[in-house]
């Protein structure tokens, strides 16, 4: 049995309260799936628990790149930037499909500007041990014209373009789960935990939980304890620590999706705005998406942070700077979506300047505490959680010696070829196999096979995808299809309603809803889908 197969959710929790584990993870974001996945591989016993659905914070609101952080070299932060660099390699190795290749556009308004640009970016490719046909390219005007034709050739003659790679976040977690999973781990979502268990010498020994769909309460007893909640680890720190000093600075980030023939980039393009900070405008599906913002929260943890005005006119500002023609304000914006980075507190320090690098620690009950962090590196990541657990669990079996694939990144060729292959087999639109190639990869196929209809007409939503995400990937909630596993509320926002609809009426029939909790989850949709663009009242 898999423990994400929502249909058998009463077996997954008591499963969770069978025997011993060797770990209990609280959080199902990058952070806990990345060490569920390290953990399963190694032979040990898991069980992951999360509060919502898996990467339902942080972990699905990022601007969907794997990328070494070139602004992190300025900052001197070198070990991070090797880091995650030669992380991205790793990753499309491991998942051809969650870590694609593209340009990353810098535009540069003057040859002296294309020179220091290119040393940084030089040094960049040699720390990521970038090969040569990956490296950097110097475009002129002519070249501009060609590959990135809106870009304002008089204010930006010439740009510097180098690989970075494009994933999805949350399927990239999913993944993960899928891989611990396969492997043993035992995971369940909307399983919030209350409390943890101590013995007699008050060490953690495991957590209490209370399912938040059915009101059943859980006791998952383990060896060691792992709080990876992400912007919510304080909060489960101090249900160990009850007095545990503040060890985060939330750091909001939105990001705002235009109508792609509103803003019909070819590559992800690096823009600098009035503040001098980076953010990128990235083509993906219907729609154009900008960001982020990066600036302090001090509202507590969140799972759907406010989006307000000034971020969004903050993101739209440099596009006219920018761009050929491109005239848009707040109303143009047809999806956005904000997030909570977890970022380790320093004081005096503005968040843009706040390093990204995990700190990882052991309480005074012997829980294993994670803070900071980011997407790019979560394996390695993974592996320096686990190596401190070993201090509490006396002992950790090695790693293995080949890194396997993730679910789904076993195939040939790249995401296009995959795709190419996937149309021709199955009959499908172009645009409809290239969307399923990149969000499933190897997987693709066998979700055709298990419902090769689109479930509202004129969209590229398949019928299988709903029974898949039900049944192989713990989707539990509409919302939980709609945004997280088929992305259609970011990347098809226009016909949200109505794949709504459908999907509920599918998740219906498999989890057995009463009408109460149909309509219930209809217009938990239709509220958040409203409330992506309350700046617009």
């Amino acid at each position: 049995m898999t423990s994400l197969d929502a249909t058998k959710r009463s077996e997954t929790l008591d499963l969770l309260e069978d025997g011993v584990f060797d770990l209990a993870i609280i959080g199902g974001g990058i952070t806990g799936a990345g060490v569920a996945r390290e953990a399963s591989m190694r032979g040990l016993r898991v069980a992951l628990l999360e509060a919502g659905d898996f990467a339902s914070g942080t972990s699905s609101r990022s601007s969907k790149l794997v990328h070494g952080g070139l602004r992190y070299l300025a900052m001197g932060d070198v070990a991070l930037v090797r880091e995650t660099a030669l992380e991205r390699k790793v990753l499309h190795r491991m998942a051809p499909h969650l870590a694609e290749r593209r340009w990353m556009v810098l535009p540069v308004r003057s040859r002296a500007g294309l020179l220091k640009f290119r040393t940084a970016i030089t040094t960049y490719e040699k720390l990521g041990a970038v090969e040569d046909v990956d490296r950097h390219r110097n475009w002129d005007a002519a070249d501009l014209e060609r590959e990135e034709p809106l870009l304002d050739r008089k204010s930006f003659p010439h740009a510097c373009a180098y690989r970075e790679y494009l994933t999805d976040d949350a399927r990239l977690v999913i993944a993960n789960l899928r891989a611990g999973d396969a492997a043993g781990a035992v995971c369940s979502s909307y399983l919030p935990v209350k409390g943890v268990l101590l013995d007699d010498a008050g060490q953690a020994r495991g957590v209490r939980a209370e399912c938040a769909l059915s009101s059943r309460h859980v006791e998952v007893r383990a060896r060691c304890v792992i709080n990876a909640a992400g912007p919510w680890v304080e909060g489960v720190r101090r249900l160990e620590e009850p007095d545990a000093p503040s060890l985060l600075h939330l750091s909001k980030g939105v990001h705002v999706a235009i109508p792609r023939r509103r803003l019909p980039v070819r590559n992800v393009v690096l823009l600098t705005t009035a503040d001098k900070r980076s953010i990128f405008a990235i083509p993906r599906g219907d729609v154009t998406y900008v960001g982020t913002t990066d600036t302090s929260y001090s509202s507590g943890a969140r799972v759907w942070p406010e989006i307000n005005g000034e971020d969004v006119r903050y993101l739209l500002e440099p596009l006219g700077r920018y761009f050929d023609g491109v005239t848009v304000d707040p109303r143009d914006v047809v999806s956005a979506w904000a997030g909570l980075r977890p970022l380790v507190a320093r004081p005096g320090k503005a968040p843009k300047d706040l390093s990204r690098k995990d700190e990882v620690s052991i309480g005074p009950a012997g829980v294993v505490t994670v803070a900071g962090g980011k997407l790019t590196g979560y394996r390695p990541m993974a592996i320096r959680i686990l190596e401190t657990s070993g201090a509490v669990l006396g002992s950790l079996p090695p790693r293995p010696e080949l890194e396997p694939y993730l679910p789904g990144g076993d195939f040939e060729g790249d995401p296009g070829e995959l795709a190419t292959r996937l149309g021709e087999r199955c009959g499908l639109p172009a645009t409809v196999s290239r969307r399923l190639a990149a969000l499933y990869g190897a997987d693709a196929d066998e979700i055709v096979r298990l419902g090769p209809e689109a479930i509202v007409g004129g969209t590229e939503v398949l019928a299988g995808e709903v029974v898949w995400a039900v049944s192989r990937e713990g989707a539990t909630r509409a919302e939980d299809v709609l945004y997280r596993r088929t992305r259609a509320a970011l990347y098809e926002p226009a016909r949200r309603s109505e794949l709504a609809e459908a999907i509920v009426s599918r998740m219906s029939a498999m989890l057995e809803w009463n009408p109460a909790r149909r309509s219930e989850e209809l217009d938990r949709v239709r509220g958040l889908v409203s409330s992506e663009l309350e700046f617009l009242a």
